[in-house]
């Protein structure tokens, strides 16, 4: 039965589903699980039916996204299935050739789509401060390509946005503080969160390299994106990590019974929730042969 089947969903961040095996670097809910995958999943060999990750293998480095992979094969039992969702990098550099070309013609609407989707190319990987410039773009005042940007991100961009418009209000309510009640109110935030305190330390000692370390931090904080997949490059990695038969798939269709039902690429009322995503599932077989899954580890 469906409810004996154990199915696991890693980096789940806050889309999570409680008949899953939930786990992320922090819990963020009810029995997720919070481990830092970079160090392995902790679950027994052949112990799972379905692997699920989304937009969590281009935030390991190229390097350990193989052996990352590898920990996926060696929890799934064999006929399992893997289902991923990554940022599509051929949809991206289409869009992109389009809009340069169109944007070199005059068409204003296309060089505000051009400029968005340069974001999409190189902001995730390369910023250096949460959000980066596409944070900065979607809290501009009038987006002129709103429409474009929210079919290319989905309800991030739409949260974002709205956000931006509660934070507006919300400042406009401030009441200016005297110097004395802000003394008194960072005195009560050190006592109540000494991590702040820490940190203001730490900035003390370490002087001008304080920076250095905050942007350290922040680029391995898991945030940055540190490679990109196509169709062709996913289903390649996949197949030297032992998987068999890598197909793609779109956000509703799987080959993961009843996938719709759990609402992790799609909402209940069908939107989907990554529109920008590559959605690839491959199998592990059945009786792999064993030789060339030890050779393929080995490598």
């Amino acid at each position: 039965m469906m409810s004996k089947m154990k199915y696991l969903n890693l980096g789940c961040g806050n889309r999570y589903h409680p008949d899953w095996t939930n786990i992320d670097i922090v819990s963020r809910g009810p029995g997720v699980i919070a481990h830092d995958l970079s160090q392995g999943i902790p679950l027994p060999d052949a112990s799972c039916d379905v692997v699920y990750h989304s937009h969590l293998l281009e935030h390991f480095p190229k390097d350990k996204a193989l052996p990352f992979l590898r920990e996926c094969y060696r929890v799934l039992k064999p006929g399992g299935i893997i289902r991923i969702a990554v940022p599509d990098l051929e949809r991206i550099v289409r869009l992109y050739l389009k809009a340069l070309e169109e944007s070199t013609r005059g068409n204003e609407l296309w060089t505000h789509h051009y400029n968005w989707i340069k974001l999409e190319l190189y902001d995730q990987s390369v910023r250096e401060r949460p959000g980066g410039e596409m944070a900065i773009y979607l809290r501009q005042e009038a987006i002129a390509n709103e429409k474009f940007v929210l079919e290319r991100i989905g309800l991030e961009g739409k949260s974002i946005i709205e956000s931006k418009k509660r934070h507006k209000i919300t400042s406009a309510q401030k009441i200016p503080h005297s110097t004395l009640i802000q003394i008194l109110h960072l005195l009560h935030h050190f006592l109540r969160h000494p991590t702040s305190l820490r940190e203001l330390l730490i900035k003390r000692i370490l002087g001008a390299e304080y920076e250095l370390l905050q942007l350290g931090r922040f680029r391995r904080g898991g945030e940055v994106h540190f490679w990109m997949y196509d169709r062709y490059s996913l289903a390649q990695i996949l197949k030297e990590a032992g998987f068999q038969n890598p197909q793609s798939f779109g956000a509703t269709k799987s080959q993961i019974p009843g996938w719709t039902n759990y609402s992790l690429d799609t909402e209940p009322d069908g939107t989907v929730y990554k529109p920008d995503s590559m959605y690839m599932e491959a199998i592990k077989l059945l009786n792999p042969d064993a030789s060339s899954t030890r050779k393929s580890q080995k490598n």
